[in-house]
């Protein structure tokens, strides 16, 4: 039974398993840098250092060196605010005697993946943190950051915003320059700052195989030592020492998808210390990983089933017919062709059912603006029999599209694309402590094949995550009440495929009666900022002047 279940995971895995988060959550591990979170790692280069003595290792301070270059030259030296409200329970090393050296980023690390050096007006630096938090003196890891400067002066500056895009598994580092664009506005007041969360990028990378992705065993024997410490949590008290090293009395942080998580995590842990904290297509945090799952692929149905619609009033040849009944099963068939013979394309990849289930999703995931490629990439599987289009959303997003956080397993190499799969698995797996029998499992796959018949069977693949893992999970939801804390934004969309919107009313009760702040903005796909300019204009404000929109506002 335990090979049975082993090599039905190990094939999912490298099919395309599912999400748990992001502008990340269910539906195939591995190269969705905007939808699920992305792939890969050759080597690991976990910076986990042990120390000898019950103190933690002595770590030297630096003053501020010249940053990153700019348009204008060499970035003067700033001279870096302190805050006087340090995380608690830390040696003075992590502290008073550290300091960020900011300095010109380097070149992408194979856990990182492919990418180009952040150039004018970035710089990166390490910050140590250690390697388990109720034992801070057993070992430290190195956190990479990356920051840019306010562009609107030191005398406007408000502090950092410290933002994450979801996943889990996506690295900060490469994600914050390719998208800062969206956060221009909010750049002029803060800096920009991102972070490879543990276990990702450059920070102490979890390994699951020599090129790619192969199973709980791999990582155990690549990674073993990491593995328990790689969780939401221990993230979370992350964000909380970057928070006060960066010299802000509060954390101000923008999270997407399963961002939101972190950042709610975080506000259950510091509520003292969370300040302006936005939590965009929030995750449901009163559901379990399997019914976050069921849950998902039920909202992806709907999506499809409103974008069929859609196309039956629009096109004359709508690819899935003039009747929206009988789009599903237009799509069920087409994909069933894909099982038996996967359809070529430009590149010489052929694209197999599970990668046109995920790829249709994350069309999906784009809103209303997805539904006119989408249509164009329906129509040339069913017309040409080639499916390039529905290829180039199966993996990455093209440039500018927001982030969308799942992440699809597949047999890519990981080191093309980072560590995002083993990464993916790792933090899913150290945060929840589901472990379903076979029993179970076969039930869950039998009900969320039900509950969707175009995307049921590629999101049934997740069921397995985490079985035969090698470490305890923490726990089976995460606890995001945060009494105390000053309000927190949730924003979502009604129509969000990825991540539902009950789970964003959830997420609002949870955070607590006087702290989450819900904003409904009625529209598809999944986030809105910065594409709706009602939602936009709320974020802003609360972020630029503090003043939060009436709770259940909505934005059309």
């Amino acid at each position: 039974m335990r090979t049975r279940i082993s090599e039905r995971l190990t094939w999912a895995f490298r099919k395309r398993v599912a999400r748990f988060g992001g502008r990340s959550r269910f539906a195939a591990v591995s190269a969705a840098l905007r939808r699920r979170a992305a792939a890969g790692l050759l080597a690991i280069a976990i910076v986990v250092v042990a120390t000898a003595g019950a103190g933690c290792d002595v770590i030297e301070s630096s003053g501020s060196s010249p940053s990153a270059s700019t348009e204008g030259g060499e970035a003067p030296r700033r001279a870096e605010a302190k805050a006087t409200n340090p995380p608690p329970g830390l040696p003075a090393a992590f502290t008073v005697g550290q300091r960020l050296d900011w300095s010109a980023c380097p070149a992408p690390s194979a856990a990182q993946g492919d990418g180009d050096v952040p150039g004018d007006g970035w710089e990166c630096a390490t910050m140590k943190a250690p390697l388990d938090y109720r034992r801070p003196g057993r070992g430290t890891i190195d956190v990479a950051m990356i920051r840019k400067r306010t562009t609107g002066g030191e005398r406007k500056r408000i502090g950092s915003l410290l933002l994450n895009f979801g996943g889990p598994g996506q690295s900060g580092v490469m994600g914050l320059p390719r998208y800062a664009s969206d956060y221009a506005t909010l750049g002029e007041r803060y800096d920009l700052v991102s972070f490879d969360p543990r276990g990702v990028g450059r920070t102490a990378p979890v390994s699951c195989g020599e090129k790619k992705f192969e199973g709980s065993d791999a990582c155990e024997k690549h990674s073993g030592g990491l593995l328990p410490y790689v969780g939401t949590s221990q993230t979370a008290r992350d964000l909380d020492l970057m928070r006060y090293l960066l010299g802000d009395e509060k954390l101000n942080y923008f999270g997407v998808s399963y961002g939101t998580e972190l950042g709610g995590v975080y506000a259950h842990l510091f509520p003292k210390n969370a300040g302006r904290l936005v939590l965009e297509a929030p995750v449901d945090p009163t559901q379990d990983r399997l019914q976050d799952n069921l849950s998902q692929v039920k909202a992806v149905q709907l999506a499809f089933d409103r974008f069929a619609q859609h196309c039956a009033i629009t096109y004359d040849d709508c690819p899935t017919g003039s009747d929206p009944e009988q789009a599903g099963q237009r799509v069920i068939e087409v994909l069933a062709k894909l099982e038996k013979e996967p359809a070529p394309t430009d590149g010489g990849e052929k694209l197999d059912k599970d990668l046109a289930a995920h790829a249709i999703a994350n069309y999906l995931d784009l809103g209303e603006e997805g539904w006119g490629p989408l249509v164009k990439a329906l129509s040339e599987v069913m017309e040409r029999g080639t499916s390039s289009k529905l290829l180039q959303r199966a993996y990455d997003h093209a440039p500018g599209a927001r982030v969308r956080p799942w992440a699809g397993v597949s047999a890519r190499s990981e080191a093309s694309g980072g560590n995002g799969v083993s990464a993916f698995v790792a933090i899913t797996c150290a945060d929840s402590s589901l472990r379903p029998g076979f029993t179970g499992a076969e039930e869950m796959i039998k009900r969320t094949k039900a509950a969707s018949p175009v995307f049921g069977e590629a999101w049934s693949q997740g069921v397995y995550l985490c079985y035969d893992w090698p470490f305890e999970g923490e726990r089976v939801t995460p606890d995001v009440s945060a009494d105390g804390a000053s309000p927190i934004l949730v924003v979502a969309n009604t129509g969000d495929p990825t991540t539902p919107y009950t789970g964003a009313k959830r997420m609002a009760g949870e955070l607590g009666k006087e702290v989450g702040v819900l904003l409904t903005v009625r529209a598809e796909g999944h986030g809105s900022y910065p594409h709706n300019r009602c939602a936009t204009r709320a974020v802003n404000t609360y972020l630029l002047d503090g003043t939060p929109p009436r709770h259940d506002t909505t934005c059309s």
